[in-house]
């Protein structure tokens, strides 16, 4: 590549890249996700409007595999163990039995209603069974759901892409018959927990490594995480394990650590997720043609996106939370909630890529049907939240971040007062952080002081807490319950 043709690939790709930055803004403003604004960039971009041409099928699977790893580290990042904990057995149970359930509705269906041999529907129900990350991790934190509900999809997503995976790649290779349905859901198994077994384990190393080893640059962090959790898909995948259960755990385990500069952290993982979104969405866009979608593709997409939305997914629901004694409510919600994405157009690649009979039809299927299914269930999913009684007044999370100080075996806390945080107003004294730790600076309207324990905090505050290792995770809960509740935070439990 010549360096004209450089300069005029990177011209090009920073000026889509802001136009994309550019219409999150728009989306948050008309209350629809990016994901089709950005679909639709990538169509205006392809061969039936500028003319670009991107017809590889094989690149975009492997393309979008990347984007997806990516986007996995980051949810699992940002996502607090507390809220999924709770929760884990019914996402568990969403990402397993549920898509099992799934599969096969979507499969009668396909094959009763849109005539489809039994071969493309059973791929066409395991394509369009798994809710996405993406759609998941960006769309619903800005729904102010219960926590335990909002885990519950979040580690769904997570973790339903690993038999659906599994099962699309022998359906596509035409090995599915090979191993019997038992044969195959043993694989699956198999596949999943040694996944996130392997997950664990990298997570666990990653984190004692980072812990113990003071890096030059607190810029190093970050991309040390982001190498680690990159690792662990990697290491599942060649030891033929579920590359994308593997992931999402360890990047769960690494975000919910003690590691150092946590906060710079989950934002650089924030910022590199939404450019693999940008480059996902994009390139699918790409992929589509416009011009070989026809009536029975937009008919299909209707018909598979209203039987997967009022079938499979309530049932899927209610088989997987009555065992575990979910309330109505929530189950109402998790039945439309399960958000599709990115993830059912890159399968969709996978069979395109196979050139498996009829396999544009699916991907142009699946196509309409994540376009239609996102117009009409993202946009309602805060109404719906507030009329299924599942939403509640959002935390009010001061932002901490912390940097090693390891001559003493202490930590540096960086809190930043929000403007919603009722740590405003309380004094010093009254923060009652554990002992050994204190507020040492407080840096407001440009001007640094040491405050005593009298000292008020304001909005805009940046305060520094010194606090010893072992009471780190302590310091960090008393000011984030304070910053939640106010000066009378837990103080009965605390002074007890």
């Amino acid at each position: 590549m010549d360096a004209d043709r450089l300069d005029q690939l990177l011209l090009a790709g920073s000026g889509i890249l802001l136009l994309a930055i550019l219409a999150v803004r728009v989306s948050v403003r008309v209350g629809l996700p990016s994901l089709l604004i950005y679909l639709a960039m990538g169509l205006v971009l392809g061969e039936s409007a500028i003319g670009v041409e991107f017809d590889d099928a094989s690149s975009a699977h492997a393309l979008g595999f990347a984007a997806l790893v990516v986007i996995l580290t980051e949810g699992g990042l940002t996502t607090r163990w507390s809220e999924v904990r709770p929760s884990l057995s019914m996402g568990v149970a969403l990402a397993t039995a549920g898509v099992v359930i799934s599969v096969g509705v979507v499969a009668v269906a396909a094959y009763y209603l849109l005539g489809l041999p039994w071969e493309l529907a059973v791929l066409l129900g395991a394509v369009t069974s798994p809710t996405d990350a993406a759609a998941v991790f960006t769309v619903l934190r800005r729904v102010p759901l219960r926590p335990s509900l909002r885990g519950a999809l979040e580690s769904e997503s997570g973790l339903n892409d690993a038999p659906t995976v599994l099962l699309v790649v022998l359906l596509s290779a035409g090995e599915a018959d090979d191993h019997g349905v038992l044969g195959l859901a043993g694989i699956v198994v198999l596949e999943l927990v040694g996944g996130l077994a392997f997950g664990v384990a990298l997570g666990w190393c990653g984190a004692w490594l980072l812990r113990r080893v003071a890096l030059p640059a607190s810029g190093l962090y970050p991309i040390s995480v982001m190498a680690i959790s990159v690792l662990s898909y990697a290491g599942a995948a060649a030891l033929h394990l579920s590359g994308f259960a593997a992931v999402y755990v360890t990047a769960l385990w690494l975000g919910n650590s003690d590691l150092p500069h946590r906060s710079s952290t989950r934002s650089f993982a924030e910022g590199f997720a939404w450019l693999a979104q940008i480059g996902l969405f994009i390139m699918l866009g790409l992929l589509a043609s416009p011009g070989s979608f026809g009536l029975e593709h937009l008919v299909g997409g209707v018909v598979v996106g209203a039987v997967l939305t009022l079938v499979a997914r309530p049932l899927s629901v209610v088989v997987c939370g009555i065992p575990l004694r979910l309330p109505w409510r929530e189950q109402g919600f998790l039945s439309v909630a399960g958000l599709r994405g990115a993830v059912p157009i890159v399968l969709a690649s996978i069979p395109l890529a196979e050139r498996v009979p009829r396999s544009e039809d699916l991907f142009n299927l699946v196509f309409v049907l994540v376009v239609v299914l996102t117009v009409i269930t993202a946009p309602a999913l805060p109404r719906l939240a507030a009329v299924f009684g599942v939403t509640e007044e959002r935390a009010r999370d001061a932002e901490v971040e912390a940097a090693p100080l390891e001559q003493i075996a202490a930590d540096l806390l960086e809190v930043r007062i929000t403007q919603d945080s009722r740590l405003h107003g309380v004094e010093i004294g009254e923060l009652r952080l554990p002992e050994g730790a204190s507020v040492a600076l407080i840096v407001r309207g440009g001007a640094s002081f040491t405050p005593d324990l009298r000292t008020a905090l304001k909005r805009g505050d940046e305060v520094l807490v010194v606090t010893p290792r072992r009471a780190r995770e302590a310091t960090e809960e008393r000011l984030q319950s304070v910053s939640r509740g106010g000066r009378l935070a837990g103080w009965k439990r605390t002074d007890s």
